[in-house]
């Protein structure tokens, strides 16, 4: 008896590549599919398929996870991204007020005193 594995490799989550790797990991998860439907029509005898079934089924869950880790990282940084956006806009808008504020006069005291000679 014979068993074949296939292995996943653990991608890391980064911004660039994170679709690239997400797009891999769809295609290792139909080929890990399509190895487990083979397992239930194959020849093999009873226990070869359930030990050949059960360890496809962890590679599925893996490759699972994994798509899922890229994913929620993903959606972290964008959170991020927007967060750090909307701050920049809020000191931008600060700015600009402090600006605005220090070219009109302010009606303070001395401004509207007429001097007679």
């Amino acid at each position: 008896m014979q068993v074949a594995s296939t292995t996943s490799s653990p991608v890391k989550p980064s911004s660039s590549s994170g679709s690239s790797d997400i797009a891999k990991l769809q295609k290792q998860l139909r080929e890990l599919t399509e190895e487990l439907k083979g397992v239930v029509s194959s020849d093999m005898d009873a226990k070869a398929k359930q030990e050949k079934a059960k360890l496809l089924q962890a590679q599925i869950q893996m490759v699972q996870a994994q798509i899922t880790a890229i994913q929620r990282a993903q959606q972290q940084e964008q959170q991020l991204s927007q967060v750090a956006k909307a701050e920049e806009a809020a000191a931008n808008a600060a700015q600009q007020k402090k600006t605005q504020a220090a070219k009109t006069p302010s009606a303070g005291l001395g401004n509207n005193v007429d001097t007679y000679a």
